[in-house]
């Protein structure tokens, strides 16, 4: 081609169509040398394993072991959520995450009356530890990791997980796995909390210290950016509010007078890959590149494994739909993908039909079967980062840190992340992006296949749905009643009386919270105790 004709060739008319990102980011038409600052080569990008880790936090990277497979499970009752975990396990996945319903992801017992019409509908039941230990029965819990998606009550759902352990005579240095245990996602995104957020960031720096004394194999919080992305944030969003609850985080367990090493190694991240595939990818490598240089410039951090941002994946809930949703195994397939090049250390691939119902098993094994493809059939985990140097995404990149950076300086002059919180400043942030990713939609500025374009009319589903019965919630309710009758109710108010007790000073929780779980004390029981000392949140409205 002569230079004349590649001339012509960018000057000539292009599609009538919207050329930017989801989050609404500009993009040329095509990047060059021209486009990067000299760092954007060098020092920012450097090699796989090498700080800042752009590129990846290992030197091989999937070469050396791929992600862990880790699919989000949780329905009904526990004996129900344990069969869907060994069906997965038997087609290879090679971790377990638990999804758990809403009473108890908000500290209910099954039977409390705001449970009624919800128990088991959008995960596993879990009211005490006679629970647990029929949701783990017969799985090696020292040689499968585990992640569980809980919050507000997430030290006492985890102490259950312990007990059962203990029981079983596991020892709890062989435990590995995540507990999620971030409160300020749930103020900003999820509205799933109990206390204000003071008490709860004290029960999470307990957790940090109890685990690095004896649990030191377990991520003790799960960062989150992915409800954060579900509730409408762009990208750098994203990006921005994840990282910065986890400054808050660190700054308040060197306040609690922890060293940052003592706990940085464990603490971990949790991210949306939605549609749009180079700024996902760029997000993820940005992440690793601003936690490295907090952490070891901001902080002081002395052990590398304290500047690494090590991330779950999950891809994007809120891109499936309703309709058509055959097209969702596609949407998860490129999707999941961008999680890979973005260097992820563990990712679930979502169902198509999510939009519709918990995923059938059906639909589970095609999601699985989605990474399997990708990990062992399409070649990217042969290279590590083998993106890295693109044009693109190197632009893109530096172009989410800076706006990161930019979000980071205005919440500091707010007073930090609880005061901005308290403000609603990234609720009201979120929420515009959500209008206005909603209006392109709306619009038909932005595409959605089988939603605002290429519909089927009179659409007839195909495709089997999962549906929780009624019994489930009978049962539960009824499991509930039988433990208080049986159980010893001595040994029940003892622990909940010195747990009470031990919240009204500053002594680590974690200790009491397993003897509580122990005696078998309900979920509901033990937040009932701590609300006595700590009282519950009411959110501001904001507009």
């Amino acid at each position: 081609m002569t230079p004349k004709t590649a001339e012509a060739d960018r000057t000539a008319p292009v599609r009538d169509a919207d050329f930017t990102t989801i989050s609404g980011r500009e993009l040329k038409n095509v990047y060059t040398p021209d486009d990067l600052a000299p760092e954007d080569l060098g020092e920012n990008l450097g090699l796989p394993g090498d700080y800042p880790y752009t590129r990846g936090i290992h030197p091989t990277m999937y070469r050396g072991k791929l992600w862990t497979m880790r699919q989000f499970a949780g329905m009904g009752t526990a004996e129900q959520t344990n069969q869907r975990f060994k069906f997965l396990l038997e087609r290879g996945q090679t971790g377990l995450s638990t999804a758990f319903d809403n009473p108890t992801l908000y500290g209910w017992d099954s039977d409390h009356p705001l449970s009624a019409g919800e128990v088991g509908k959008t995960g596993v039941a879990v009211d005490s530890l006679a629970d647990m230990e029929r949701l783990f029965d017969s799985i090696p819990l020292d040689k499968v990791s585990t992640s569980m998606t809980i919050n507000a009550p997430a030290a006492w759902i985890f102490t259950m997980f312990l007990a059962n352990a203990e029981n079983r005579g596991v020892p709890l240095e062989k435990l590995r796995g995540t507990i999620q245990n971030d409160i300020l996602k749930e103020y900003i995104a999820q509205k799933e909390w109990i206390f204000p957020p003071e008490p709860h960031i004290r029960l999470i720096c307990d957790m940090f210290a109890f685990c690095a004394d004896h649990v030191p194999q377990w991520n003790t919080i799960s960062i989150s950016g992915y409800h954060i992305r579900e509730a409408g944030a762009t990208a750098a969003q994203e990006l921005a509010f994840t990282l910065m609850d986890g400054f808050t985080y660190v700054d308040a367990a060197i306040e609690a007078g922890m060293n940052v090493d003592d706990f940085a190694p464990r603490l971990s991240f949790f991210f949306n890959s939605h549609m749009d595939f180079f700024e996902e990818i760029a997000k993820l490598r940005a992440a690793r590149r601003i936690w490295a240089r907090h952490m070891k410039e901001e902080y002081g951090a002395q052990n590398p494994r304290s500047w690494l941002c090590r991330f779950h994946v999950q891809t994007a809930g809120c891109s499936l739909t309703a309709q058509q949703p055959e097209v969702n195994i596609v949407r998860t397939a490129i999707e999941a993908l961008a999680g890979v090049l973005g260097g992820c250390q563990s990712l679930h691939t979502n169902s198509m039909d999510e939009a519709l119902a918990l995923p059938s098993d059906k639909a589970v094994e095609i999601a699985l079967r989605t990474q399997q493809v990708i990990a062992f059939e399409s070649g990217v985990a042969n290279v590590a980062d083998p993106l890295g140097g693109s044009y693109l995404i190197e632009r893109l990149t530096r172009e989410l840190e800076e706006e990161a950076e930019s979000y980071f300086a205005k919440i500091r002059e707010m007073g930090g992340m609880v005061k901005a919180i308290e403000r609603g400043f990234p609720q009201q942030e979120i929420t515009r992006s959500a209008y206005e990713y909603q209006c392109a939609l709306s619009e038909k500025r932005k595409t959605m296949v089988g939603v605002n374009e290429f519909v089927h009319e009179n659409e007839v589903l195909e495709i089997p749905i999962l549906e929780i019965g009624e019994s489930v919630e009978r049962d539960q309710i009824a499991a509930v009643k039988k433990l208080k009758e049986t159980r010893d109710n001595v040994a029940v108010k003892d622990s909940l009386d010195a747990l009470e007790k031990a919240a009204r000073t500053k002594e680590n929780l974690i200790p009491h919270l397993l003897r509580c779980s122990h005696a078998y004390a309900t979920e509901g029981e033990i937040t009932e105790t701590l609300i006595k000392v700590f009282g519950e949140y009411r959110e501001q409205a904001f507009f």
